[in-house]
């Protein structure tokens, strides 16, 4: 099927938009060049915390962050990248929509654009979705 012009610019628009967010926020949870608030709700700060003592997943969630932001971003593996990015999208949603409302704005923005990219790629998980 031949892709039109617009939607070839709206796709590349929203790869890199999400990759950037991806690659920025993936990188900032190693280099720490934007500013952190702690949070002071305390549902909010157990859960961090709790996830911060593991000691093995933020690391783990931001390097993959940088990773899904470089597939994005390069145009290299981005249906792959968008299988991975799903259920990290989901989480960023569900904790802003039950913990921390002040970013839900910043993650319906994430779910828009990473199911935009997945309908575009739909036919890619054809063999996913098919049951045997």
């Amino acid at each position: 099927m031949e892709t039109s012009k617009t939607t070839k610019i709206a796709v590349l628009i929203t790869r890199t938009l999400l990759g950037l967010i991806f690659f920025i926020f993936g990188l900032n949870g190693f280099l720490q060049f934007l500013p952190m608030q702690m949070p002071t709700d305390p549902k909010v700060a157990a859960f961090m915390g709790g996830l911060f003592q593991s000691g093995y997943f933020f690391p783990f969630l931001k390097g993959t962050e940088v990773l899904i932001g470089i597939a994005l971003l390069s145009n290299r593996f981005v249906a792959l990248a968008l299988v991975i990015l799903t259920p990290i999208a989901i989480n960023i949603a569900l904790f802003h929509f039950i913990l921390e409302p002040s970013g839900s704005p910043m993650s319906i923005i994430i779910l828009g654009l990473t199911s935009y990219l997945a309908w575009i790629n739909k036919d890619k998980y054809r063999s996913l979705l098919t049951a045997k």
